[in-house]
């Protein structure tokens, strides 16, 4: 099923209607595919507040998410520290700490694991479901922080975490997902030279014999653009330690994002992929494309769900 920017818009305004006026718990699973989002990364430029969050998602009709761990923490008085440079995110757990990261990190040993689960409540009596958590950095945290990623995802609701380190850095964190009996889904871009990025399937089959507990969250998007074929044997050969697929749509070689189906991303296959085997990761989306004039973020991602429901229809 091909769609034309012109019948993508039209689907979004027909749409759009319909997810913001439901007082229905929402619902974003088609076809047997819990179809999701990253958030709030895909509302680019607007407000991240977990508020604003939930917000969007009831707008989109959007019932589960990939939710970074900075709403969370805001949401519940926590005041986060500037981001380490990129020298000292490469160190992991040796990067240098400031004050601000260690005030932080008392923030988050002082927390009682009730609070993330009434977060989660405020979620859940909506229809969302938070089933992944992303944490930015996670390479860098002590032992005990660790202990405190793994309890606080279980709290929200996750099956999984997902975070952006290097291949080498995984055993550490694998241990910890041992210990918690939870998977870790490493994402990776398209680098496919540095033997530190997951960009190769080859580094997710080296993470992965760390711990059974480290898996794949599979950016299609990157993935096809940069080694130019579907990872669909792959992922049907490792679907248990699969946590998620991230969808968009690229041009080939390494090409830019597009609005979905104008690229070259099989996006259409994977969708149909999981519905055929019913695997029950999530399917999740990343709006990456330049916002055609006139449009705008929601109606972009608007469009993106619904053509989850037409192809799993």
């Amino acid at each position: 099923m091909n769609y034309t920017r012109r019948d993508l818009a039209k689907l979004a305004m027909a749409a759009f209607p319909a997810a913001t006026l439901s007082a229905a718990k929402l619902n974003s699973t088609f076809g047997g595919v819990q179809v999701g989002i990253n958030a709030p990364y895909s509302f680019h430029n607007m407000a991240d507040g977990a508020d604003d969050v939930l917000g969007y998602l009831k707008q989109t009709g959007i019932a589960a998410v990939e939710l970074r761990a900075q709403p969370v923490e805001r949401a519940l008085g926590a005041t986060l520290p500037a981001r380490l440079s990129a020298a000292d995110r490469k160190k992991g757990a040796s990067a240098s700490r400031t004050d601000a990261v260690k005030a932080h990190e008392k923030w988050r040993l002082a927390r009682p694991m009730s609070a993330f689960k009434d977060f989660r409540k405020k979620w859940e009596d909506v229809g969302v479901k938070i089933q992944i958590v992303k944490w930015d950095d996670i390479n860098t945290f002590t032992d005990d922080e660790l202990d405190y990623c793994f309890n606080m995802s279980a709290a929200l609701g996750a099956h999984a975490l997902s975070c952006e380190i290097p291949v080498s850095q995984t055993k550490r964190i694998g241990e910890f997902a041992t210990k918690h009996k939870m998977m870790v889904g490493y994402h990776g871009h398209g680098n496919i030279t540095d033997p530190e990025a997951f960009g190769k399937l080859s580094s997710w089959e080296q993470s992965m014999s760390y711990s059974k507990y480290n898996g794949a969250n599979i950016d299609i998007g990157h993935f096809f653009a940069a080694n130019g074929f579907t990872p669909s044997e792959w992922i049907k050969a490792n679907h248990s330690r699969v946590t998620h697929v991230h969808l968009k749509d690229r041009k080939a070689k390494m090409g830019p994002g597009m609005p979905w189906g104008e690229g070259d991303t099989p996006i259409k296959e994977m969708l149909l992929l999981m519905k055929k085997e019913k695997y029950k990761f999530q399917a999740t989306i990343e709006l990456e494309y330049k916002i055609p004039e006139g449009s705008n973020v929601l109606a972009e991602i608007t469009k993106c769900v619904k053509y989850c429901q037409d192809v799993l229809s």
